[in-house]
């Protein structure tokens, strides 16, 4: 009896191993690259940006004035994604968290309020990598780098 069980858990593990390989990795596991020198995904993400991004953050990136004051309604208005925001202050995987699952996700509030869509079952998660790296190519190469460095930690 004990054999069999052994075989079953060996085989198991096994499998495991074999998934686990094979597999590709979703972004969700932490494992967000941004390719802001590809320039077939720099492109891509620029056309999924302005279908989808540009009307409330503007079609270069410039987000809404006094974007750190809340309104009257107490949510913060649209932020740049230019090099004026702080888009960049934040590792792609924080980014692509905040993009499919939206801020209250990202914070652990499910009551948090926010205008920002969320983007779960909208974009794909290689679209949303698209439009991330899009919006890192128009940063100043300086940000970039540093942008770079924070990831490379």
């Amino acid at each position: 009896m004990k054999r069999p069980l052994l075989i079953a858990v060996a085989g198991a593990a096994l499998l495991g191993v074999a998934l686990y390989a094979l597999v590709p990795f979703s972004a969700d596991v932490g494992s967000v690259v941004l390719r802001d020198d590809d320039r077939d995904m720099v492109a891509r993400g620029a056309g999924i940006y302005q279908e989808n991004c540009a009307s409330c953050h503007g079609a270069n990136l410039e987000g809404q004035p006094n974007w750190r004051v809340a309104g009257a309604d107490g949510r913060l208005p649209v932020p740049p994604h230019d090099a004026s925001g702080h888009t960049w202050h934040h590792n792609g995987d924080t980014l692509f968290r905040l993009t499919k699952y939206g801020t209250g996700a990202l914070i652990g509030d499910p009551d948090y309020a926010s205008n920002m869509p969320i983007y779960d079952g909208v974009l794909t998660d290689d679209e949303i990598i698209a439009v991330l790296s899009y919006i890192k190519s128009t940063w100043p190469e300086d940000i970039r780098a540093r942008h770079d460095e924070m990831e490379n930690r």
